[in-house]
């Protein structure tokens, strides 16, 4: 099995490294990160400036653009064959509700899915990421589980998001929805030493509604939180509704 793994945290990033070494047990693996931090980018491409791939000292691929740039890149001309699935992670950081349209991790592998390829991106929820070395065993065990199926639906892929526990306290995995979440006081108005005044975007207090089969919920008790998501975003049962509005000619 070809695997190819990326992240946007970058191509030194801890759980990167802890993801590829998870898989090697699997098949054949292929590193292509980010060449420095890219949390954020959604599903960014770069149109304006020529990208540029480099050999790491471990024979991984460094690119100088986004996570969706990694995966165009690998797919269309660093590997030699198409991977069997694109694996994106370990995020520092959880990726969950709303956090899954600003993610690179999960647009990396919403690109692969793109492409025609199963992906499955991989999120850690808690703040010390020192402790991914211990997740190498559960990710392992959930790969099997993942790539045993030859029934990986179309036009979909699974994030995976880790709850902030040890690993060996992990009560499971539940299979979840969205949860929604809110953020107050995330945006700073400030000015600068030399009295610019400037913008900053981030930190605040977050707060997480949803059903009981939440993605924060399942994280929250313990569980791994494992959401599939689809390409096609029309609200479908609202298409007889929209028309009805008289819109069209």
């Amino acid at each position: 099995m070809r695997i190819l793994c990326t992240n946007d945290d970058g191509y030194l990033a801890l759980g990167l490294n802890v993801l590829a070494r998870a898989a090697s047990g699997f098949g054949q693996v292929t590193v292509v990160g980010p060449d420095r931090e890219q949390s954020a980018t959604s599903h960014a491409l770069t149109l304006h400036h020529p990208l540029r791939a480099r050999r790491a000292p471990d024979g991984s691929w460094i690119v100088d653009g986004t996570p969706t740039d990694c995966v165009i890149l690998a797919i269309g001309e660093l590997l030699e064959d198409k991977p069997d699935i694109v694996l994106s992670g370990i995020n520092h950081g959880p990726n969950m509700g709303e956090d899954v349209l600003y993610s690179g991790t999960v647009a990396a592998a919403m690109e692969a899915t793109v492409l025609g390829i199963p992906a499955v991106a991989f999120s850690y929820t808690g703040e010390h990421y020192e402790e991914l070395e211990g997740w190498q065993p559960v990710i392992a065990g959930l790969l099997e589980r993942i790539l045993a199926r030859d029934d990986f639906p179309a036009d979909t892929l699974l994030s995976v998001n880790l709850p902030n526990v040890a690993p060996d306290q992990v009560k499971g995995v539940r299979v979840t929805k969205l949860g929604r979440r809110r953020y107050k006081d995330s945006l700073t108005r400030a000015q600068d030493p030399s009295g610019k005044e400037y913008f900053w975007i981030g930190g605040g207090t977050t707060n997480w509604t949803g059903p009981e089969d939440s993605d924060f919920r399942a994280v929250k008790e313990g569980y791994v939180s494992l959401t599939p998501l689809h390409l096609d975003l029309t609200n479908f049962p609202l298409l007889d509704q929209i028309r009805g509005w008289g819109l069209g000619s």
